[in-house]
């Protein structure tokens, strides 16, 4: 089983992320928590939600706004980099946690790397499946790489002078 890091901490990862293209060709796994990609979500909610235990994952260019009537529904909502200098995902999980309000897992998939961890969590992220070629002890301490910010963020928006 792959692991990730989740709120901290190093833990296992018990969802099986899936592709558009996985689906078509074997059809959904009969049990087991799984991650689908958004226009699958669109196409089967009602089916996978009978299902059970389903969460979304999001491709650069696939507007979180598209869940806004589901996110009660989603103990998982997945941004996918797939490359690390997409930023787009940034923009994706600060938009889920402070315009919508989302409050479920939001997790860093793809191209992530330790450098990065630190800045994701600031918009919201809040677990992390870093490359597999990566050491996930080593990737944990980017979670601290500051102590200190200026700017507010997700979980203080004051800035420093204010706090």
């Amino acid at each position: 089983m792959a692991a990730i890091i989740k709120n901290g901490e190093i833990v296992d990862d018990r969802w099986l992320r899936l592709t558009t293209e996985q689906i078509e060709a074997d059809g959904l796994p009969a049990d087991g928590p799984i991650l689908v990609p958004l226009p699958v979500w669109l196409a089967q909610r009602e089916a996978l939600l009978a299902r059970g235990e389903v969460a979304v994952w999001l491709a650069p260019g696939e507007e979180p706004e598209a869940l806004v009537e589901d996110l009660d529904r989603l103990p998982l909502i997945a941004i996918d980099f797939p490359v690390f200098r997409d930023g787009r995902g940034y923009s994706y999980a600060r938009e889920l946690r402070t315009r919508f309000g989302y409050h479920g897992e939001l997790r860093a998939i793809g191209d992530v790397l330790r450098d990065q961890l630190f800045y994701l969590s600031r918009v919201g992220f809040n677990a992390f499946a870093v490359r597999e070629d990566r050491n996930l002890e080593d990737a944990l301490k980017g979670l601290k790489d500051f102590s200190v910010t200026y700017q507010g963020d997700t979980q203080d928006p004051r800035p420093i002078y204010r706090r």
